[in-house]
């Protein structure tokens, strides 16, 4: 009889210390995130612990995305599903999760206060649409998604992520609480160097991108972003001619552009500027080195003004 005691007893022991890759497979927690630069920030704090795939692939908008066949047949073994706000989860979100309904479905934008899409440079106020102190439109309910693009927002995330992951595999919250805090150096670091980056620019130093997904990034430095693109929607003639001379004014000689759109409008007022297009995605999965090379391009643009 005691040996059948300490038998059990091995046995309770042996299951509290049962890793995630002993649970869910050797190949970790499957999961799901909504775009690359997640699947980096929960394979910061997973490591080896998950197995992350992700909905919307190299090349894709994250605006317009619909899932493929093979990515929903994968998704019915998910565990969790990280959203992060963007476009294609208001159409797809309710659909793919009811698909696997013992999936835990984690918002990872909570907590963090969006930001309004400003339309710059418009010639006139459209309906629900108010100027704010830079002379931009914004218009009412339209938040911009791209929260991934501010360290300090990343760090926001990083903490929604981990209590996820611990929540769904206690035995390893320890890992998961050492990853997080060794994750979150990194970011300090990241938004230390950034910020010395721009040190010196001047507040609200303008940089013109074709779509407008670095607001939050220009907002945590200082700078001041101005979209050619909002919404899907291409400037009018007029606009463009706006556009053209606010950058020949401000002496800006670089038009950022991402891979996932088409570059024909940027290149146009590029040539009127006598200027050039540079490529900035958003949408990278090393998504450190990726900000540092864009931060470092930020900044030599601003340093191409006359």
């Amino acid at each position: 009889m005691k040996h059948l005691v300490c038998i059990l007893g091995l046995a309770f022991c042996i299951c509290g210390v049962l890793s995630a890759s002993t649970v869910f497979g050797a190949e970790g927690i499957p999961l799901f995130v909504s775009i690359l630069p997640q699947k980096y920030f929960v394979e910061k704090i997973g490591g080896d612990l998950v197995d992350v795939s992700v909905m919307v692939l190299p090349g894709a908008s994250a605006a317009t995305y619909e899932p493929k066949p093979h990515q929903m047949v994968s998704f019915s073994r998910a565990k969790i599903y990280f959203a992060i706000g963007v476009p294609f989860e208001k159409v797809w979100l309710k659909k793919i999760a009811a698909s696997n309904q013992k999936i835990l479905v984690v918002h990872t934008e909570e907590g963090i206060e969006r930001r309004a899409i400003a339309f710059h440079l418009h010639d006139s106020r459209d309906a629900g649409e108010e100027e704010n102190k830079d002379g931009a439109y914004q218009k009412h309910g339209v938040k911009d998604p791209h929260i991934w693009l501010s360290p300090r927002l990343v760090m926001i995330q990083a903490h929604t992520i981990l209590m996820a992951l611990q929540e769904l595999d206690p035995n390893n919250q320890a890992v998961y609480e050492a990853n997080y805090k060794t994750f979150m150096k990194e970011l300090l670091e990241m938004d230390a160097e950034i910020r010395g980056m721009f040190q010196g620019k001047g507040m609200g130093a303008a940089f013109m991108v074709f779509h407008p997904s670095w607001g939050y990034f220009a907002d945590a430095y200082g700078l001041k972003q101005i979209p050619i693109e909002v919404e899907g929607k291409e400037p009018k003639p007029a606009q463009m001619k706006d556009l053209i001379e606010f950058a020949r004014e401000t002496e800006i000689r670089v038009i950022f552009v991402q891979p996932q759109f088409s570059t024909k409008r940027a290149e146009i007022i590029a040539k009127a500027i006598g200027g050039r297009i540079m490529l900035a995605d958003p949408l990278a999965e090393d998504w450190a080195n990726n900000l540092r090379e864009q931060a470092l391009k930020i900044m030599t643009a601003l340093g191409e003004k006359h």
